[in-house]
């Protein structure tokens, strides 16, 4: 099966109805996290995690087996055409009781996101995509903010996987993002950085080192909603893997790479 061979409209339907499932099972264990265990610095899981996974995993897999699937927890397979599943992103919140969580589900194929969904439990929102399709919150269609650089508010995330080694290539670009925008956000959850900036509640959105789980289905989310995504380096295709993105409304997001290197 190929990227054009897709039913993507059953594909959608079925991703919400996969992340609904984990979403169930994250709002249930809210407030009392179990089993929380560090997997590496600043990276946690709980047993709420696995549990969402586990239930994502059986819907897509009832609704095509056929597809490859790839967990945040459990892992699996990478292939052409597959799922890419983070059961519950933002665990540090979630442990801490901050409601600010997505459960992402993406579908990618031929090294593009096609089909996204975040579902955000605690909050009681839900971002849908598929491409050539729009963007929906709660089915109503979202569209990414037009402010201009200057009175933009965009959202950032500090590094945490091999952190020591990000901060100081991080840092620079925070002050001078900080210095050049209105004001910047950290809310905890990429997914969630992602489906706000393509409602136009956040302007513009960079991190670095996420896994492909992380930003797959946010991702769409913003390019279906008229915005740009690349990596740091302004590649339309290597954020999916490095995990170094930049996501906003064409103007914003221009300004982005330009703060990074240090050219504007």
């Amino acid at each position: 099966m190929t990227g054009p061979d897709l039913d993507l409209d059953a594909l959608l339907d079925a991703a919400c109805r996969a992340a609904d499932a984990g979403a169930r099972i994250v709002l249930d264990a809210f407030g009392g996290a179990r089993n929380v265990r560090e997997k590496g610095p600043g990276d946690w899981v709980s047993d709420a995690d696995t549990a969402s996974e586990a239930a994502v995993q059986a819907v897509l897999h009832d609704a095509a087996p056929e597809l490859a699937f790839f967990g945040e927890e459990g892992g699996g397979q990478r292939a052409d055409v597959g799922w890419f599943v983070d059961p519950l992103d933002g665990t540090a919140n979630f442990v801490h009781g901050l409601p600010v969580v997505g459960v992402s589900v993406a579908l990618v194929a031929d090294g593009e996101p096609v089909v996204g969904v975040v579902h955000a439990p605690m909050l009681g929102d839900v971002f849908a995509a598929r491409r050539g399709g729009g963007a929906f919150r709660n089915g109503d269609p979202i569209r990414v903010g037009e402010r201009v650089p200057g009175s933009a508010i965009c959202a950032t995330g500090f590094p945490f996987r091999a952190k020591h080694e990000r901060l100081p290539e991080y840092f620079p670009v925070f002050e001078r993002a900080l210095l050049t925008f209105e004001d910047l956000r950290r809310a905890g959850a990429a997914s969630m950085d992602l489906a706000w900036t393509s409602a136009g509640v956040f302007d513009g959105y960079f991190e670095q080192n996420l896994g492909t789980w992380d930003v797959a289905a946010g991702a769409l989310l913003v390019r279906a909603a008229g915005g740009v995504v690349t990596d740091w380096r302004g590649d339309p295709t290597a954020w999916l893997h490095s995990g170094d993105i930049v996501a906003g409304p064409p103007a914003v997001h221009a300004r982005i790479p330009e703060i990074i290197d240090g050219s504007g």
